[in-house]
């Protein structure tokens, strides 16, 4: 007789069988990795207690350091300690307002920046990938096994390139992404969820590196994203260069770089936070030619030299409330998100612009992460009491194609709710046109040189007609993410191209699959390069050995052999250089082999020399 599992219809066949599901905020900052346990949300610690995990990773001689292990290492190693990678993700160096700024350097890639390192040269995409993978090996030590879905937020204005290359970077780590989510809408779902609220909503998400302003709508369980703005490039780190600037002035210091730079960077930072609770901080550093500073920053002075960066954040909340057709008056509640919104001067301007005080109920450092993990549990399809609702996202930038004249036309304009399907028709410019090319973009400008180019493809078998006979159909696809694919169709013969768009500041899928290669290999990397420096000692003390032999006894070999020696030899030395640790070995083995029978001549010899001249009997 065959069984069947019996269980009650909002639950799972197996409900004790609960699957691991994680949220994951990616932080210019910071970031941090939260899952739902017994039906509540909660940020997952390290094994010192810590929740959050600084998004900096350094490249040292034989291992990679993430976190505060890399935090601690940043001044004496700037330039192999990356901090704030997010800002690059999806960029090139012409996207950067200022890349004399970072203290590593950045050289140009094949669209996306790289960063220089000891390691060689890394994307940013690598660099992040580092971090996820400390998060997931955090979260699958606290659940006790692998995980099986994760959500990881990205900024609500992250364009298509960007949101690939935080794709590729969770793929690199290891981490089954279920999706990718909007950062404010996953505080929405947080703080609706926590508190029960409904009404119109805004959303004001000040990161380390990134601003965005989301107004959503949150009635009877559904999160309707309205409109999303912001900017990219806007963030704590801003603040950060602000004070930074103001201390090399008023100590009268010339330009600093490296550790120096560094050095003050932090302690800027520092007096920064410090100013949230103070009316004054002090910024206290000595340079590595034994300048010492010893400033005060006031919180007046601190206010004042910040005061256009305020402002500027309030250039998209005033775009995203337009989109929305809505007036500050029309907002029920702001709701503050990330760790620069704990800046007074933040909540004050955010509270005199709505005529509310903001809310600041919900951690702003964990919010995110705590929405991405209540999305990422019903993904995965763990059942709660309390999940029947229904996120509605969109897309924070128009996208469309190139027309003639260089013009952007419009598909899917921008706050469309995702995932969505648009389509357009087109025709041909020419008489008898068998092929067109079709050049795909996202931006607001109406020139395509103002706006960013994601991807381009052609559609061939168009069969022959008179110029706007023929009828092109463009459909836009947007998933669930925010990425896209295209399709083109002649409509009479059914004739078809299409493309999933890779940006061009994402990496190609030859690039993915490599470093998906070597991240196999990650867990083994410290090992290995144990090994390959403990193979090299062990050459070196050979070599150096046999040089020794070779200059006292060298008279024991006749030419030929000492020809074979000096060449096994010479191969010992080509290998230490390198870093192939078999053919290190391989060349140490041959080098023992071609000197064993000149040690056996030596051993005879130093025999020889020390029984020279002493009678057998004295030898007992």
């Amino acid at each position: 007789m065959t069984l069947f599992q019996i269980s009650e219809p909002d639950e799972s066949p197996l409900p004790h069988a609960t699957r691991r599901a994680v949220g994951i905020d990616l932080g210019t900052t910071n970031s941090l990795v939260a899952t739902v346990r017994n039906g509540s949300p909660v940020v997952l610690p390290d094994l010192e207690g810590r929740t959050l995990l600084p998004s900096v990773v350094r490249y040292g001689e034989h291992r990679v350091d993430v976190g505060h292990t890399a935090l601690a290492r940043a001044t004496e190693d700037p330039g192999n300690t990356i901090a704030s990678v997010k800002r690059l993700m999806g960029r090139g160096i012409r996207d950067l307002a200022d890349d004399r700024r970072y203290p590593y350097r950045l050289v140009e890639g094949e669209g996306m920046v790289r960063l220089a390192t000891r390691s060689g040269i890394k994307s940013p995409v690598e660099v992040s990938a580092e971090i996820l993978r400390a998060l997931r090996q955090r979260a699958e030590g606290s659940l006790g096994g692998a995980i099986d879905g994760a959500v990881v937020t990205v900024p609500a204005y992250f364009d298509d390139a960007q949101r690939q290359a935080t794709k590729d970077a969770a793929k690199l780590a290891g981490l089954p992404v279920l999706r990718l989510l909007n950062e404010p809408t996953a505080a929405a779902i947080a703080y609706g969820l926590d508190n029960a609220a409904e009404g119109t909503y805004a959303v004001f998400d000040l990161g380390g590196g990134t601003f965005d302003i989301s107004i959503l709508r949150l009635s009877r369980g559904v999160f309707e994203v309205l409109a999303t703005n912001g900017d990219s490039a806007l963030g704590g780190d801003d603040f950060d260069h602000r004070v930074f600037c103001w201390a090399i002035e008023a100590a009268g210091l010339p330009p600093l770089e490296g550790a120096d730079a560094r050095r003050l960077l932090t302690r800027s930072c520092e007096a920064k936070e410090m100013l949230t609770g103070h009316d004054a901080a002090p910024i206290a550093a000595t340079l590595s030619d034994g300048t010492r500073i010893d400033l005060t920053l006031t919180a007046e002075t601190f206010t004042a030299m910040t005061r256009t960066l305020v402002a500027k954040t309030l250039v998209p909340v005033k775009r995203a409330l337009h989109d929305a057709k809505l007036a500050p008056a029309d907002i029920k509640g702001v709701v503050l998100v990330g760790g620069a919104t704990r800046m007074p001067q933040i909540r004050r301007a955010v509270a005199e612009f709505f005529g509310q005080p903001p809310l600041t109920n919900l951690n702003p450092d964990e919010v995110v992460a705590v929405g991405a993990a209540i999305q990422a549990n019903k993904l995965v399809g763990n059942r709660e009491h309390d999940d029947d609702w229904l996120l509605l996202d969109v897309i924070p930038l128009s996208l469309g194609i190139e027309t003639m004249g260089g013009l952007a036309e419009k598909i899917v304009p921008r706050n469309s709710t995702i995932p969505v399907v648009r389509a357009q028709d087109f025709t041909t410019f020419k008489d008898g046109q068998t092929a067109m090319a079709l050049h795909v973009v996202q931006g607001e400008r109406e020139k395509v040189a103002d706006c960013r180019s994601l991807a381009r493809f052609e559609l061939r078998g168009i069969p022959p007609m008179v110029a706007g006979a023929a009828r092109i159909r463009v459909s836009f696809d947007v998933d669930a993410d925010g990425l896209l694919s295209v399709s083109a169709q002649e409509q009479t013969t059914g004739v078809e191209a299409s493309i999933v768009v890779k940006p061009s500041y994402g990496l190609s899928d030859a690039e993915i699959a490599r470093m998906l290669e070597e991240s196999f290999a990650h867990a083994a990397d410290d090992a290995g390069a144990r090994a390959l420096a403990e193979t090299r000692v062990e050459a070196e003390r050979i070599a150096g050995a046999t040089e020794s032999a070779l200059a006292a006894d060298g008279d024991l070999l006749d030419g030929e052999e000492r020809a074979m020696i000096d060449r096994a030899l010479a191969a010992v030395r080509t290998a230490v250089a390198g870093d192939d640790r078999s053919t290190l070995s391989a060349a140490i083995d041959a080098l023992n082999e071609a000197t064993a029978g000149f040690a056996a001549r030596r051993m005879n010899r130093s025999v020889a020399r020390v029984l020279s001249g002493r009678r057998v009997d004295a030898l007992g």
